[in-house]
C-alpha cells in the first residue's frame, strides 16, 4: 500500500468522524464543508444536490428534533455512530465507502441503517460527493418511527 492512499483512507475516516460530530452538535457550516460544492445526498429516495440543498436536511432534521423534544419534554439530543467502515481508494482522486450506522437519542436507540459514499479529492483535500442514506430499521414509538422528516423529505 503506498502513501497516497494511506493517506486518503485516513482522510475519509476523518470525514466520515466529523460529519457525524458537527451534525449532531448542530454545527451545520462544518458539516456543508466535507462535501464537494456539487455533491449529492439521497435520503428517503430524494436527492439532495449541492451544499444548499444538503443543508436543508439538517436544518429540517433539527427543527423535528426540537419540536419532539419540546413535545415530549425530552432533551433535543441525537448521537450517530458509524461502524464497519469499508474504504475503497480507486485511485488519488476518487474513493468508495460504506458503514453502518446508528442514532441514539434520550430514548435509546432511535433508527439505524447505512451510509454508502463516493468521495473526491481536490486540491489535497477529500470531500463527500455522493452519500445515499438508508434505514434499515426503527424502535417502534421513536423520533424517527414516528416519521419525521424522512416523511417530508419524501413529499417535497
Amino acid at each position: 500500500m503506498e502513501l497516497w492512499e494511506l493517506t486518503a483512507r485516513e482522510s475519509i475516516r476523518d470525514l466520515v468522524a466529523r460529519y457525524n460530530a458537527n451534525a449532531d452538535t448542530g454545527r451545520f457550516d462544518q458539516v456543508l464543508e466535507l462535501f464537494a460544492p456539487d455533491a449529492v445526498m439521497e435520503v428517503a429516495d430524494r436527492a439532495f444536490e449541492g451544499r444548499d440543498a444538503i443543508r436543508t436536511i439538517f436544518t429540517t432534521t433539527a427543527d423535528s428534533v426540537v419540536q419532539s423534544a419540546h413535545e415530549q419534554t425530552r432533551p433535543a439530543y441525537l448521537r450517530h455512530s458509524t461502524s464497519t467502515l469499508q474504504i475503497d481508494v480507486e485511485s488519488p482522486s476518487r474513493a468508495r465507502s460504506r458503514c453502518y450506522y446508528h442514532v441514539i437519542m434520550d430514548h435509546g436507540l432511535d433508527h439505524w441503517g447505512r451510509y454508502v459514499d463516493e468521495f473526491t479529492c481536490v486540491d489535497g483535500r477529500w470531500y463527500i460527493a455522493h452519500r445515499r442514506v438508508t434505514t434499515d430499521g426503527r424502535t417502534p414509538g421513536g423520533w424517527a418511527d414516528a416519521g419525521a422528516p424522512e416523511a417530508e423529505f419524501r413529499n417535497r
